[in-house]
Formats: C-alpha cells, sequence, structure tokens
C-alpha cells in the first residue's frame, strides 16, 4: 500500500484551479467546488462571503464572454485569492449614479457594488492577447482570515 501524503498545514499555500465551458450551469458548480474545497481546508468562515462573490463573477464570465472561464483559489496565509479569468477584454466600468441609470446597468454592476461590500480588496486586470489562445481579463478578491487554525481533519483520498 503506498502511504498518502500528509494533510498540508494551515499555514501552508495551496492553489485550486477549475476551467469551466461558457455553460449556465458553470457557476453552480463552481459554488459546489469552492465550497467543498474550502470547507476541507478549514476555511469554513470564508465560504458564504467566497461563494457568493465567485457567483457573482463566473455568471458575468457566462453571461458576456465568448468562450471558457476559469476560477483560481490561491491560500497565503492569512489571505484567501479567488479570480475569474474569462475571455471578455473588457473590464467592468464603475457605476455613475445618474437619472438616466437604466435597470440594465445597475445589473452589470452589481457586483462590483457586492465585491466593494464584502471583499477586503479586489481589483482587476486586462490580458492581451496570447499568441495560441484568448486574451481577456482577470478579476480577483481576496479575503483575510482572522480566526486561529481550525482543528486539523484527517484527509481522506478520493
Amino acid at each position: 500500500m503506498t502511504p498518502y501524503p500528509p494533510p498540508l498545514l494551515f499555514t501552508e499555500p495551496w492553489e485550486y484551479e477549475l476551467r469551466f465551458p461558457r455553460d449556465p450551469r458553470g457557476p453552480g458548480i463552481v459554488r459546489a467546488t469552492l465550497r467543498a474545497v474550502l470547507t476541507a481546508h478549514g476555511l469554513r468562515e470564508l465560504v458564504e462571503r467566497a461563494a457568493l462573490l465567485t457567483s457573482e463573477l463566473t455568471t458575468n464570465s457566462v453571461r458576456y464572454s465568448g468562450n471558457h472561464a476559469s476560477v483560481r483559489l490561491l491560500w497565503l496565509h492569512p489571505v484567501l485569492r479567488i479570480s475569474v479569468t474569462d475571455t471578455n477584454p473588457d473590464l467592468p466600468e464603475p457605476l455613475k449614479p445618474s437619472a438616466e441609470s437604466a435597470s440594465t446597468e445597475l445589473e452589470q454592476v452589481r457586483g462590483l457594488f457586492i465585491l466593494d461590500v464584502l471583499a477586503d480588496r479586489w481589483g482587476g486586470c486586462a490580458i492581451g492577447e496570447e499568441p495560441f489562445g484568448f486574451g481577456g481579463k482577470t478579476l480577483w478578491f481576496e479575503l483575510a482570515w482572522g480566526g486561529p487554525p481550525p482543528t486539523p481533519v484527517p484527509a481522506l483520498a478520493a
């Protein structure tokens, strides 16, 4: 029997990435995966905020991008950074409140307001066209861990 390595310590870095097609089921699959990863790593306190913010970004990727998207979870104790990359190079512009603001415009920037309120930090950058693929953009947010390290739970191999 091959011995499994011990689980990573809570303070050790880790990274997961999930690529998904332009499909309306994608954000739900990403949320379920995110919940499983964060729970397995003892970050239950961050699950709800991370799931809501990730859902906003991935839903916009499905709506406004013409191709696949990906989500990356990066843990660098005590900060969780989640980034969503898609093939639409247009960065969202902040809403300039006015009497003429249409409800569709409000819908498009709702995620930015949610990011402002719930994320500890967030930002984005355009990606130039790649030599063998698509350009696009990455939007990211960070959530800081404020609690003590969780009690380690034995890891089960799949």
